[in-house]
């Protein structure tokens, strides 16, 4: 059979409550800290920035917690998303090995990020609150929560990083289409862009400088509240409906991934397709391999520190124990745009320092040579952020074949990459080069860590 394969579920089977694997790890993921103090951060500082039911969510250590049911019924325009087996990949590649992809470019974003948008949007309409500002990468985050804003009523602001701003005009057409005012960062309208466009005006900005923007706006209004699209538990937790979807339809094909793959930035598309399946290996269930995978240019989790460091350039947020490359990094411009942030969540660092799973990195043409042998057997067009996971979901299909065995491989295909033509293009015309992350730049970057003495950052 050479056609392939898709998995459906009805309504009635997007799952119900958000499952937090806080609640299944021996050790607990270290909280953030208030740097002014060495302690963790009073909940009343975090409800200044975040949502108060936001807040809750980022705290608990409960295994699942309810999902409200007008995000439910929303997430019905999109959810459950399909599996699929991807056949002809498996027989271009000639492998043993059985390819499974869970697609979440079905979102009217056209990626996962609207699965946490519409959450994080609820929150803050049912707080009162009437702004939201952020920060985008490559545009997926800011185009989902300008959606949910307009679902709301809410207005949102968006600080979209300097070279994606240039990269990527569609992003930022879609975020106006719904609402959304679009800045490209760093910006002069913010001390902390002022601040990085002072020491560097060309600088093509950083998803944490556009974090240190977008909270510095928050804080500026009291009925103004941040949303964050990756890095944080909640968020993380928001995503683990792909993971349970997968899981049912996984059941449905008579099969179980013996590797799950996802694509790390800041973490919530790998921790949406991982967390459930390694919640049931740490519960006693069938084992599985969790690899995470990043971009050479930015490799916080094979490159980096697990140190506590701010999220952001300015130091504006709590400092989170992380695998980070240094809050003032800036990676090289390449076209993963969403996967260029400093650090990656405190959950997934505190799951790679337990030795729970592992992590390589891929060049920018290794990823786009596997985006278009994807793209010619499936017929999709992944994001380059999620040809990440397909690069590595390859590499695993050809080891199968290289030593004769066969293993199942479940790949979370995060987006489609419609608007990221642009790229596709530079790499046709072999105007895109590989990145070395630059050791001397990451060195400087590290040796600026907020000091907090509790948890062992200092010398």
């Amino acid at each position: 059979m050479s056609e392939r394969v898709k998995y459906l579920l009805d309504e009635e089977s997007i799952p119900k409550h958000w499952y937090n694997i806080e609640a299944d790890l021996k050790i607990n993921t270290p909280p953030p800290l208030d740097v002014s103090t060495g302690k963790p951060c009073e909940v009343a500082k975090l409800e200044r920035i975040f949502a108060k039911g936001v807040v809750e969510q980022e705290l608990s250590r409960e295994r699942y917690i309810p999902i409200p049911e007008p995000v439910r019924e929303i997430m019905r325009q999109w959810r459950p998303s399909p599996l699929f087996r991807a056949r002809r990949l498996e027989k271009r590649l000639d492998t043993p090995a059985r390819i499974y992809f869970k697609y979440e470019g079905v979102s009217p974003s056209g990626s996962h990020k609207t699965n946490s948008a519409v959450a994080q949007a609820f929150e803050n309409k049912r707080a009162g609150i009437e702004k939201v500002a952020t920060e985008t990468g490559a545009g997926q985050w800011g185009s989902a929560l300008a959606q949910a804003c307009q679902i709301f009523g809410l207005e949102s602001r968006i600080y979209m990083v300097k070279c994606s701003y240039e990269q990527k005009p569609y992003r930022k057409a879609i975020m106006e289409l719904f609402g959304g005012t679009v800045i490209p960062s760093p910006s002069t309208m913010t001390k902390a862009g002022l601040a990085v466009l002072q020491k560097d005006p060309y600088c093509r900005g950083s998803l944490g400088i556009a974090i240190s923007e977008a909270i510095e706006d928050v804080l500026k209004y009291d009925k103004t509240r941040y949303c964050l699209g990756s890095v944080l538990n909640h968020v993380l937790l928001h995503q683990t409906v792909i993971g349970q979807e997968a899981m049912k339809q996984m059941d449905m094909a008579g099969d179980y991934p013996d590797i799950v793959i996802g694509a790390c930035g800041g973490g919530s598309n790998f921790a949406g397709i991982a967390f459930p399946f390694l919640g049931e290996k740490l519960r006693g269930g069938k084992d599985v391999d969790i690899l995470g995978v990043e971009p050479a240019a930015c490799p916080s989790l094979t490159a980096g520190k697990y140190a506590y460091d701010f999220g952001d350039t300015a130091g504006l947020t709590p400092a989170m124990k992380m695998y980070t490359l240094g809050s003032s990094f800036i990676p090289a411009a390449v076209h993963a745009g969403g996967l260029r942030y400093h650090g990656m969540a405190p959950q997934i660092s505190n799951i790679m320092a337990q030795g729970l799973m592992r992590a390589r990195t891929v060049q920018q043409l290794d990823v786009f040579k596997s985006a278009v042998e994807f793209a010619r057997a499936e017929g999709i067009i992944p994001a380059p952020e999620s040809a990440h996971a397909i690069a590595a979901t390859i590499d695993e299909a050809l080891e199968c074949k290289k030593n004769g065995v066969s293993k199942a491989i479940l790949f979370n295909l995060s987006g489609h990459g419609h608007v990221d033509m642009a790229a596709y293009m530079e790499y046709f015309c072999g105007n895109l080069s590989n990145y070395d992350y630059p050791k001397e730049e990451i060195a400087m970057a590290l040796s600026c860590l907020p000091v907090c003495r509790e948890n062992g950052n200092a010398e």
